[in-house]
């Protein structure tokens, strides 16, 4: 009853996150979550492009359930131009205590990593490396999302707006044009606007958005203009990380 339940909230936030879904990707979906035990509420996969991608911590968690015996990770040298911010690694996933092994190869640069992640290349190659190594040794059939470059959308970043000058405004100074660019935004892009409050609140470092600085909400808007443009998906699961756990039912 309980696997029900989630199967269910699934498909309910992956309607509210990606519109309404044709049967086939339904049905991939559904394959996909019992397969592995994975779930859209924990950010595990994500749709890109009209197709299923599974994430960075979903596949450790597949390991961690399948007690993964363990995991080795080396750079590989003749690969790699620091000066160029190239990297490459090699994984390799144990199963059992006997396995020789499940292989895996990464790499990155400047040319096939988003620009969010610009300048972690070499922290992006070892991911793609570990993920393929796992999707190989757990068998898992489609793509990790950090494996794929993030192409960014041709669109120009939002102007900062000025404060008006009759001084109106928040006492901490975040008038309205701030806000006027986040609710704008969270209209753009779909957004729910219950989890961009709380990954606001968690950007600035404080207990409530009323306490953080004009500075920084506007640091905040511009990152989260930044992102939704240029990486929508990999913006939702984030902010996916901010929903509220879910709470198992009691049987009386």
């Amino acid at each position: 009853m309980q696997k029900k339940q989630g199967l269910q909230q699934d498909l309910r936030l992956a309607r509210r996150l990606w519109g309404s879904l044709k049967k086939p990707l339904i049905d991939n979906l559904l394959a996909l979550l019992k397969r592995h035990q994975l779930s859209v509420v924990a950010g595990d996969v994500l749709l890109i492009n009209g197709r299923w991608y599974v994430t960075h911590s979903a596949l450790l968690g597949i390991a961690l359930r399948k007690r993964c015996k363990g995991m080795h990770v080396t750079p590989i040298q003749e690969l790699t131009d620091q000066a160029a911010s190239r990297f490459a690694f090699r994984a390799k996933v144990f199963t059992t205590p006997t396995c020789k092994g499940f292989d895996g190869y990464g790499d990155a640069d400047p040319s096939n990593v988003s620009s969010l992640v610009r300048g972690a290349e070499m922290r992006v190659a070892e991911t793609r490396a570990v993920n393929r190594a796992l999707r190989k040794a757990y068998a898992v059939g489609i793509c990790s999302v950090e494996e794929i470059g993030s192409a960014a959308i041709p669109t120009g970043k939002i102007p900062p707006q000025k404060e008006n000058g009759n001084g109106s405004g928040n006492r901490n100074g975040t008038g309205p044009k701030v806000r006027d660019r986040l609710c704008q935004l969270i209209r753009q892009h779909k957004l729910d606007p219950e989890l961009v409050k709380a990954y606001a609140v968690d950007y600035c470092g404080t207990k409530t958005l009323r306490e953080a600085s004009r500075e920084q909400v506007e640091a905040f808007v511009q990152q989260l203009a930044e992102w939704a443009e240029k990486d929508r998906n990999a913006l939702l699961c984030q902010l996916n990380s901010y929903l509220p756990p879910k709470h198992e039912e009691r049987i009386a």
